[in-house]
């Protein structure tokens, strides 16, 4: 069964557009290993630059075959490199019934 995962992306000073480059290239290299469903991700932009990405792996096995992955390895290391993860409820917006986000993607 796919798991759908949100993730929150705060960008380091200066490093906005890079985290966008970064984020833009995330689904296709998971898709590349099998690792998550066809299904297409929300890639979206909080009003303080964070970045918001929806997606769905395959299964709970393939979230933790992730973390041993040496191309998924390489493309989350260029994350910590212009982003801090973040949990998505201290995104402003996460805090209302229905949250607006500019889209990205």
């Amino acid at each position: 069964m796919g798991r759908i995962v949100i993730s929150a992306f705060k960008p380091k000073e200066g490093k906005q557009n890079e985290l966008k480059k970064i984020v833009l290239e995330h689904l296709p290299v998971l898709k590349s290993q099998n690792l998550v469903t066809d299904r297409s991700s929300i890639i979206m932009e909080a009003k303080d630059g964070t970045i918001i990405e929806v997606f769905e792996w395959v299964s709970e096995e393939a979230v933790e075959n992730a973390h041993s992955n040496s191309e998924v390895m390489k493309i989350w290391d260029r994350f910590t490199e212009v982003c801090d993860y973040i949990p998505i409820s201290s995104v402003e917006e996460a805090g209302f019934p229905f949250s607006h986000f500019s889209p990205v993607n």
